[in-house]
């Protein structure tokens, strides 16, 4: 008995060996699911049509006006319209899976164009965190910077303090603005003066 279920072991498949593909007696038909999609889209984009509503009337008001209007042997459906009716049912039960399969797929596009946004908007945030950064960090090193008017008033400063240094021991020495008391500036001849 042991060896019977050994045996029964060995001949099972476990889950970790793949399954025999079985052969059917039909074959199945293989349909391009995206060529169907495509299809009905197309035919649940014409449904919601005005075009669509005005032919679907026209044909419905025709039908009805040649089974009472003509003679008795022209009629095919009489006064009940049992065959409109079977029809128009027939046209819904396979109108509303087409227009539920166009939904889906419509909302497995927006599935994506949403993630797509999303991905998008994180991107745009960290790259506006990341400028904001760069801002702050320029905005702290332009603090220790000195700018144009400062480096002006700086050195409208010293110039000051020097003119007015020289004015002081020029007339301790008793001699002119210009350095000698001969009116000649003091120093190399020909070399300019802060002042002047």
């Amino acid at each position: 008995m042991a060896r019977d279920q050994t045996a029964a072991r060995r001949r099972a498949p476990g889950l970790d060996s793949p399954q025999e593909v079985r052969r059917r007696f039909l074959p199945r038909p293989s349909i391009d699911p995206e060529a169907f999609g495509r299809l009905s889209e197309a035919f649940a984009r014409f449904m919601g049509t005005p075009r669509f509503l005005i032919y679907m009337s026209c044909f419905i008001v025709l039908w009805v006006l040649w089974n009472t209007v003509a003679p008795g042997d022209l009629r095919f459906d009489p006064y009940a319209f049992l065959f409109l009716t079977l029809l128009l049912s027939l046209q819904a039960s396979y109108a509303a899976p087409l227009i539920l399969l166009a939904q889906n797929r419509q909302d497995d596009r927006d599935r994506v164009s949403l993630e797509q946004d999303r991905q998008r908007a994180e991107r745009n945030l960290a790259d506006t965190e990341y400028l904001a950064r760069e801002v702050a960090a320029l905005r702290i090193a332009m603090r220790d910077v000195a700018t144009r008017d400062f480096l002006r008033s700086e050195l409208r400063g010293l110039v000051e303090e020097l003119d007015g240094g020289r004015e002081d021991g020029d007339r301790g020495r008793g001699r002119t603005r210009q350095g000698r008391p001969d009116g000649r500036p003091e120093g190399r001849p020909g070399a300019p003066t802060l002042g002047a």
